[in-house]
Order: structure tokens, then sequence, then C-alpha cells
């Protein structure tokens, strides 16, 4: 188990896919084990806290046309 915080929309996707990588494993495969259960519901509370941030603070990734088109508005231009 190799997890770690979710920092950014690269660790957000690839914990996405790891989700999936578990959700997909065949019953007694390696990915099928109860440790990886363990994985799969730790990455769950990771990934809802990151998804929980994004609503809390509006966008993660920055947008400079948005910070353009208010600094415009408020200045009359």
């Amino acid at each position: 188990m190799n997890i770690k915080p979710i920092h950014s929309k690269a660790d957000y996707n690839a914990a996405l896919a790891r989700v999936d990588a578990l959700l997909e494993a065949m019953p007694g495969s390696l990915d099928a084990d109860s440790l990886n259960a363990d994985e799969l519901e730790v990455l769950a509370v990771l990934i809802d806290h990151y998804e929980g941030n994004i609503d809390q603070i509006g966008l993660m990734e920055p947008d400079p046309i948005g910070a353009l088109a208010c600094f415009m508005e408020q200045h009359g231009l």
C-alpha cells in the first residue's frame, strides 16, 4: 500500500485511477485482498477530503483569464 496525501489534480487523478484498479480487481487476485480493501477505504476518505476542499475554495487551479476579467471589471475597463 503506497498512499500519500492528495495535493494536486495529478495526485487526485492518480488516486482515482488506483480506486478504479482496486474496484476492477478479480476476486482472488492480489488486488482483491483485505489489505487493499483498507487501501480503498483510505483513498475514498482522501478523495472526499480533496473534493470537499475544491467545493469550499472554488477552483484549485489558477485562472489567469478570470483574474484579468475580474480586475478589468473592478477598474471599469
